[in-house]
């Protein structure tokens, strides 16, 4: 196979903001970086929501889940899909890669896997709010419950999307420009 020319910058999302572009790379060279950076982001994430789902498999083997009442199994079971889509999505990204292999489409393999991460965070965000929640309900009360799961959900936004988009609005300010971000 002939080896890819270099091409033309890659190319921006609508509104996104304007930045001196020092990597140097081809389109090519960076559906790769793009590609590498988020299989790493993946690993990370892969692992532990596999824990956890693997944890939420074993909960019905354990002599206490008969204690649960319907509701608490209902939530559990729940949490058990919820789990395992999360794991779904977080995977999904290798099997569209293993589709696409050799194809030429690593933009739209970057940028689909990008959407399966995200979906696969945000029902990860649901699985980690929703197990706080049924672990309080069972150890302490449903009022114990409703705190702890505020307060995990809260964190979560913060962590995941309020800080990434202050850090990213400081460095775009440091740099002097704030095109892109709302």
């Amino acid at each position: 196979m002939p080896p890819v020319p270099p091409g033309p910058p890659a190319p921006q999302p609508p509104g996104a903001p304007k930045l001196p572009d020092d990597r140097h790379e081809t389109v090519t060279e960076r559906m790769d970086r793009n590609w590498s950076e988020l299989l790493q982001e993946l690993r990370v994430t892969q692992t532990g929501t596999q824990i956890l789902t693997g944890f939420l498999l074993t909960v019905p083997f354990q002599q206490r889940f008969e204690l649960l009442d319907a509701t608490q199994r209902g939530i559990y079971l729940v949490l058990v899909v919820l789990a395992m889509l999360a794991t779904a999505l977080l995977v999904a990204p290798v099997a569209l890669h293993r589709r696409l292999f050799r194809k030429h489409l690593k933009s739209v393999l970057v940028h689909d896997g990008d959407l399966l991460a995200r979906a696969g965070l945000l029902v990860l965000a649901l699985v980690l709010i929703g197990c706080t929640f049924l672990l309080f309900d069972v150890v302490a009360n449903q009022w114990a419950a409703t705190g702890a799961a505020a307060f995990v959900a809260i964190a979560l936004i913060l962590l995941w999307f309020v800080a990434p988009q202050v850090l990213a609005r400081r460095a775009l300010a440091r740099m002097g420009g704030t095109a892109g971000l709302p």
